[in-house]
């Protein structure tokens, strides 16, 4: 008779938080980790000089539940981008899958399980995934879903739109090896970021339809609702107004000063911004077939070089 298999232990998840002044909503998203279905996770929180309660909640949740609590540092106090970077680039973080956690949502139960499920698959080669959620409002009553993406993940995307939401992503241990080799770069957004080195090494992202959390919108969120009509003028206006360009320049920069395993489309990529850095936006535009998720943001684009406004 062949002896019993034990199961295999559940994956090691690594929950990064990174706060400033979410006393009125981090208890609600630190009892929604600790009801998650995976069981394996410990959580690491950067707080970026909290004024309020933040830290004194984060310290009564260890207390209540021991050992769940790695590290609380101390953030670099230059925005949210610097601030999750700073975190996931820590000496002392244990090895496992990283999920990123914003202080003022709250996990749907499965959100780590569901994850995991999708990301096993992918052992040995770096992925990212990222779910749907509830857009709600201050006090968790759902308000929408967001449209899928229509057009999916891809280099050309990436390099001008952000379609992997950070506060849902979760990445194996080789994509977050990734992250990690390029350092705290200053860039504008760490998810797109994320998205962005992950196309350029030609790495995979899974943009899953699943409804993982709930996405709180309240006064002081630091990005705001993206969906609607004030958010696509929002968006034009960025685009109009030169800010998309700055974005794309920061991201470039650090892109090609990062130590990355980039494909050959990145490659040729930066060196046609090398050539050529005044119209370096321009060949990229019309070079790689750059576009955002809709015709109409697309168009937006090719207009906005239009005006040499990227």
């Amino acid at each position: 008779m062949q002896p019993a298999v034990e199961p295999a232990a559940p994956e090691p998840v690594i929950i990064l938080m990174c706060t400033f002044n979410g006393a009125p909503w981090i208890r609600a998203q630190l009892d929604s980790i600790a009801t998650q279905t995976h069981p394996n996770w410990v959580l690491w929180v950067s707080d970026d000089g909290s004024a309020d309660d933040t830290r004194a909640l984060i310290a009564e949740f260890s207390a209540r539940h021991p050992g769940r609590v790695g590290g609380i540092i101390d953030g670099p106090r230059r925005g949210s981008a610097a601030n999750f970077l700073s975190l996931m680039c820590h000496a002392g973080l244990p090895q496992g899958y990283v999920a990123l956690c914003d202080q003022d949502d709250v996990w749907l139960p499965h959100k780590l399980e569901h994850a995991l499920a999708q990301l096993r698959p992918m052992a040995g080669r770096p992925c990212g995934w990222s779910g749907r959620f509830w857009i709600s409002d201050a006090v968790l009553r759902p308000l929408r879903l967001p449209a899928p993406w229509q057009r999916g993940p891809s280099l050309e995307n990436a390099l001008v739109q952000n379609i992997m939401s950070g506060h849902t992503l979760t990445l194996n241990p080789e994509a977050f090896a990734l992250i990690r080799r390029a350092g705290p770069v200053d860039v504008p957004h760490h998810d797109w970021w994320i998205y962005l080195v992950l196309m350029a090494c030609e790495a995979t992202a899974l943009i899953d339809p699943e409804v993982v959390l709930h996405y709180r919108q309240h006064r002081r969120n630091t990005m705001g609702m993206r969906w609607g009509a004030r958010a696509r003028v929002a968006r034009l206006a960025a685009v109009m107004n030169g800010n998309l360009r700055d974005w794309i320049a920061a991201n470039l920069r650090a892109l090609e000063s990062a130590d990355l395993p980039l494909g050959e489309k990145a490659q040729r990529l930066l060196a046609a911004q090398r050539h050529d850095r005044t119209h370096a936006m321009q060949h990229v535009l019309c070079d790689f077939a750059i576009h955002r998720q809709t015709r109409s943001e697309t168009a937006a684009l090719a207009l906005a070089r239009q005006l040499r406004r990227l």
